[in-house]
């Protein structure tokens, strides 16, 4: 393997990591947004408000995509393995 290789799988890795974290942080991203929202609109300053149905939806998120998360996981898995015996 030449730089170049080692690079593009860098690269590659990277965005792998993105597609596979997208999912449970964008719905982070949204619920966080909408209990902000609600406390910004009913005056009700809790911290502690935001961090169960946050941790709630992010773990239901992750289950419903892990057979996306897998798939892109293993398809990045197949490409290092297929570079490391390949010629």
């Amino acid at each position: 393997m030449n730089e170049a290789d080692v690079l593009e799988l860098l690269r590659s890795g990277i965005w792998t990591a993105v597609w596979a974290a997208a999912p449970p942080l964008a719905v982070a991203l949204f619920v966080g947004l909408g209990i902000s929202l609600l406390q910004a609109l009913t005056q009700v300053q809790e911290a502690t408000l935001s961090f169960v149905p946050k941790i709630v939806a992010i773990l239901a998120c992750t289950v419903l995509a892990l057979p996306f998360m897998f798939a892109v996981l293993s398809t990045y898995t197949e490409q290092v393995v297929a570079r490391i015996a390949g010629p």
